[in-house]
């Protein structure tokens, strides 16, 4: 973890890099081009988006123009709620596909374990990969009875889950799971949208090493190899996100911050999704 080009390689063999940019809630148009323009030009390799985001257009047309080798990029996408089950997640991949102009996706994830319809869904994934059209897929927002269901009904177990992460929901059973079972673990939101950036233990911590809660929080979150991917549109903390290679938190300072879990969501709950 030198580097934001440095990767982790997945089950399944495919390299993902170890820190990459979310795009939700960046505007369709100029604000998510400019974004990922930006982006690039730090060196950020991962851009997660999807459907339900409705900007994989401009994220398809900030990387054509980026001059950047689309072999050295790693693009994600997710089917969404509504596109669930076998025949329209395929159709769902499709149009992801067609919007971002791409000839395969790096990853693609269920959005969320929609009761009734993942299994099937997944199946549809799978049809894909085996296909050769993504590399690698996977899941977001899977708690473990959802995992558990679905490593019991499928060919191809997830490479990934992403799920609400950071100090204060620090999903520890979660991660031990999806350790013990090679997934790997992403975090959504993984500064909690700066809700707990005034923590004085973190900005002690920060204080120490010449960096910011921010920072901090993210190298917490690389030394536990769970892969973070913040959103922002501000050129200066895309960069500031990115600078975090430089410096290693003690077992002490990563314990500390352990301490601050208190298993609080921001988000929605997978258990109780009504979208």
């Amino acid at each position: 973890m030198e580097s934001i080009y440095d990767k982790i390689k997945l089950h399944n063999g495919v390299e993902m890099p170890i820190l990459g940019l979310g795009v939700y809630k960046v505007e369709q148009g100029n604000q998510i081009e400019e974004t990922i323009h930006t982006a690039l030009e730090l060196g950020y390799r991962l851009i997660d988006t999807a459907s339900f985001y409705q900007n994989e257009e401009g994220v398809g047309m900030a990387i054509r123009n980026s001059g950047i080798p689309r072999e050295e990029l790693f693009i994600t996408s997710k089917v969404w709620n509504s596109d669930q089950g076998y025949d329209n997640a395929l159709r769902a991949f499709d149009d992801s596909l067609e919007k971002l102009g791409l000839e395969y996706l790096d990853l693609y994830l269920i959005h969320w374990p929609v009761k009734g319809k993942y299994i099937e869904t997944w199946r549809a994934l799978e049809k894909r990969y085996q296909e050769g059209r993504v590399k690698a897929i996977g899941v977001s927002n899977f708690t473990i009875h959802h995992l558990q269901d679905l490593l019991s009904q499928s060919k191809e177990g997830p490479v990934i889950n992403q799920v609400e992460l950071h100090p204060l929901l620090a999903q520890t059973e979660l991660r031990e799971y999806c350790r013990q079972n090679d997934i790997a673990v992403e975090a959504w939101s993984p500064l909690s949208r700066g809700r707990f950036l005034n923590e004085p233990i973190l900005g002690n911590i920060a204080d120490r090493h010449g960096k910011t809660p921010a920072q901090v929080i993210l190298r917490w979150h690389l030394q536990h190899d769970i892969i973070p991917i913040p959103k922002s549109v501000t050129p200066s903390r895309l960069k500031e996100n990115a600078d975090v290679f430089n410096f290693r938190l003690s077992e002490q300072e990563i314990a500390e911050i352990d301490g601050l879990n208190k298993e609080q969501r921001f988000g929605a709950d997978p258990d109780y999704i009504d979208f």
